[in-house]
Parts: structure tokens; sequence; C-alpha cells
């Protein structure tokens, strides 16, 4: 067993994200192990790039609403205890809905993450659906 040492709070590149954001690396294995596990805080109105995971990420939202998009699909608004799962290669974004932060942890494997375009304001203002719960 080992106690990890935390790293530094990182604040997220612009080229990936529109608006303020940051991470808490929880989790980085190292070979084998390809398991990836981070805290992200959003500012309100803060969303990634559009992207994708070469093997899926799992999105599971703490506080806040989070609004989650596949390319071409209406926007999901998820709330704390949703967990949204993203396949291998799908296009997609996520991040805050405009009047609240919102925190989730984001699971993934590999660094094979294609990095696209910024989300337009337009995208990013469409149509939404509701929580499943």
């Amino acid at each position: 067993m080992e106690l990890l040492t935390k790293q530094p709070t990182m604040k997220l590149p612009e080229q990936w994200f529109t608006g303020d954001a940051w991470a808490d690396v929880i989790y980085r294995g190292e070979g084998p192990s390809r398991a990836r596990a981070n805290a992200v805080r959003f500012a309100p109105g803060a969303r990634t790039a559009w992207h994708s995971h070469g093997l899926g990420q799992a999105l599971y939202i703490v506080e806040g609403i989070a609004l989650i998009q596949s390319r071409g699909g209406e926007i999901l608004e998820a709330r704390p205890g949703d967990t949204v799962w993203t396949p291998a290669g799908e296009e997609h974004w996520h991040g805050a809905a405009p009047d609240h932060f919102m925190t989730h942890i984001a699971l993934w494997e590999t660094d094979e993450v294609a990095w696209l375009e910024h989300v337009t304001d337009a995208e990013y203002g469409g149509p939404r659906t509701g929580s499943r719960r």
C-alpha cells in the first residue's frame, strides 16, 4: 500500500477549455495500469472543447449542474449522483451550466484524447434534456 502525494491543482488550458476550469489528479496509473481519475471543477459557463477518448470516459457528477453533449445529440443536464458514460471515439463536450459551478470526477484509460474545435455559444445554448432520475 502506498499513500500517494497530492499534486498541485492545475488550471486547464485555453486551447481545450472555454472559461475557467481546474483539475486535481486523483490517480494516474503507471504501466501496466492505464487508469486515470481527475476531479475537475468548472466555473459557470465553462466547458471543454469537442473531444473523444480512445477507450471512452465516465463522468460522475459531484456538485452543480453538468451539461454534456455528444456530437449531433441534445445536451444532457446531469446532477450530483448521476454518471454519464461516453463510448470510445464518440465526440462530445462537457461543462457547467451558465449559472452554476460544477464538479465531476472523470474516469478514463490512456492519454489517447483527440481534441477538436471549441464548442460555440450556439451549441452550448442548444436544447437540453433533463437527468433521468
